[in-house]
């Protein structure tokens, strides 16, 4: 779900799939300290999940945090 709104946005996005990589997952909650996939960030603002970038959408907050990016 993620993937589709910042698609539906035009973001350009790298995504870091630790599944089945216990160093990447252990080394992202770590850096998240949250144990859950996905872990957004946008630039080196750390977003959260889908729901809180969904969230920064209906807020109107994403498009001028993607655009600073």
């Amino acid at each position: 779900m993620a993937k589709r709104l910042l698609d539906r946005k035009g973001a350009k996005y790298s995504e870091i799939n630790v599944d089945g990589n216990p160093e990447l997952r252990e080394a992202m909650m770590q850096k998240t300290k949250r144990r859950t996939v996905p872990q957004i960030y946008i630039g080196d603002y750390h977003v959260g999940g889908f729901d809180d970038l969904q969230a920064l959408d209906r807020q109107q907050k994403l498009d001028p945090l993607l655009a600073a990016s």
